[in-house]
């Protein structure tokens, strides 16, 4: 995990120059990272961006209480789990991760409201897809079954066309991560199901 060392360095500088105390932290890899309207698109929630690239839903739990450390937040939303898949992960080790971090979370901060957003229908990982189906079905299963803090936020079915394929207008060229359309849309879905 040491090639996160400087990821988590900056989100550790982040901590101690906060503007206001943040009540919504968005965790996860750059699909959160990258996300450059995330404050104003979800000001009244007070949010703060502690996405770090790359980052996989095993860092994620590796560096949960090291990034959390000052944060006393109001709700949790995650996105991560894509690039464990596409480093080779199968999505049972996958869900395993997710298991760890209900835990880290539970532990940290009891039942704080958490909300997982699906992993995505990546065009670049299309060759894989099924584990991502795969993966989303565990862990919304899990959250269904025995969680009442967690919620799915279904971000994967708001992205595929009629046919199921990836809408092409919500990615950038490389077909991985989100265009401006793209973090519209999510805006949009996660906004929905956090004010429910």
């Amino acid at each position: 995990m040491y090639w996160y060392e400087e990821d988590i360095k900056q989100l550790e500088k982040v901590s101690l120059n906060k503007e206001y105390e943040p009540e919504t932290i968005f965790y996860g890899s750059s699909s959160i990272r990258m996300w450059t309207g995330l404050k104003d698109d979800f000001k009244e929630l007070k949010p703060v961006n502690l996405g770090f690239g790359g980052s996989t839903l095993a860092a994620c739990v590796w560096f949960f209480d090291r990034v959390m450390e000052s944060y006393s937040p109001r709700r949790l939303v995650i996105y991560a789990g894509d690039n464990d898949l596409g480093d080779g992960r199968h999505p049972e080790e996958v869900f395993i991760f997710f298991q760890q971090l209900v835990a880290e979370v539970q532990h940290r901060y009891g039942d704080l409201p958490c909300y997982f957003v699906s992993l995505k229908p990546s065009l670049s990982r299309w060759n894989i897809i099924d584990k991502f189906k795969y993966a989303n079905n565990l862990i919304e299963t899990e959250i269904v079954k025995n969680t009442n803090n967690w919620r799915f936020i279904n971000i994967y079915k708001e992205m595929v066309d009629a046919k199921g394929y990836p809408k092409k207008e919500y990615f950038v060229g490389d077909g991985l991560h989100l265009s401006p359309l793209g973090y519209q849309l999510w805006k949009q879905v996660i906004t929905a199901n956090i004010n429910r």
